[in-house]
């Protein structure tokens, strides 16, 4: 009865660490859902747009939309979810545009028509900070607020965090991917993450005022994620609870939209 008490327990760890491993070796698969474009495809919007390519030092071409406005206020550097391209992505600027601010969205290596793909954080951060010094060039720093979505709520904080906007704003950020892990899948050892996305470092380091908008009801990323991150505020920073509200959809939440308005007035 005991020996075969071992083999149980011999095969179990077995299996454990080969499911470690895998996560390990294949994580990008598990955090990043990329919808791949043709160099061809037409995008279709009910506002003038420009397709932007941007050139790594790698070498590899980032894709994004700008939306422009005639006499904007500034620009919104969006950087978008987990999942799809700019096919979809590219609906929320309307949001944004409708309060007069140009926006621009970028896909992520390896989404929509942006070459490559993500193989590591450091890579990650690089492309967003190589965006941002071409947006840079165009538009003063002071000018431009830096927004994050759910996975882009950790590349947001952490441009924002060595740069200097005039804003940032998080929608439905985690605290760091390490505590998401550990609140869903709590057998699974951190130590396999090579993406920490330290959002709860980054804010501290953020000299500029960060407003934080969280669902009450989110079932992706949990609400207690935010609450721990206002710990962290220093005066000025704020957090913004949508009531109701689920992981997605929250651009078209009318408390959201309320409280923009007032925002980028």
């Amino acid at each position: 009865m005991k020996k075969i008490f071992i083999k149980i327990l011999i095969t179990i760890l077995v299996l454990y660490i080969i499911l470690s491993g895998g996560l390990f070796m294949f994580q990008e698969k598990y955090i990043f859902f990329p919808e791949k474009l043709e160099k061809s495809f037409q995008f279709n919007f009910d506002q003038k747009f420009e397709e932007i390519n941007i050139r790594t030092n790698d070498g590899v071409n980032l894709h994004g939309l700008l939306f422009s406005m005639d006499n904007s206020k500034g620009l919104i550097f969006y950087l978008h979810g987990n999942a799809g391209s700019l096919s979809s992505w590219g609906g929320v600027a309307e949001t944004y545009t409708d309060l007069n601010y140009d926006v621009f969205i970028l896909d992520y290596r390896g989404y929509g028509k942006s070459e490559g793909s993500i193989n590591g954080e450091r890579q990650f951060f690089q492309d967003i900070q190589t965006v941002y010094d071409h947006l840079k060039a165009k538009y003063s720093e002071n000018e431009i607020i830096v927004l994050g979505y759910s996975i882009g709520s950790g590349a947001a904080a952490k441009i924002a965090s060595t740069n200097n906007p005039k804003l940032l704003i998080l929608q439905a950020p985690y605290y760091n991917l390490s505590d998401l892990m550990r609140k869903f899948y709590p057998l699974i050892p951190t130590f396999v993450l090579k993406y920490k996305f330290r959002t709860d470092k980054y804010i501290k380091e953020c000299k500029m005022p960060v407003i934080i908008f969280h669902g009450d009801q989110d079932e992706v990323i949990y609400y207690g994620s935010s609450l721990k991150l206002k710990k962290l505020f220093k005066p000025g920073d704020s957090l913004i609870t949508l009531e109701g509200q689920y992981h997605n959809g929250m651009t078209d939440n009318e408390d959201y939209m309320t409280e923009m308005k007032k925002i980028l007035k």
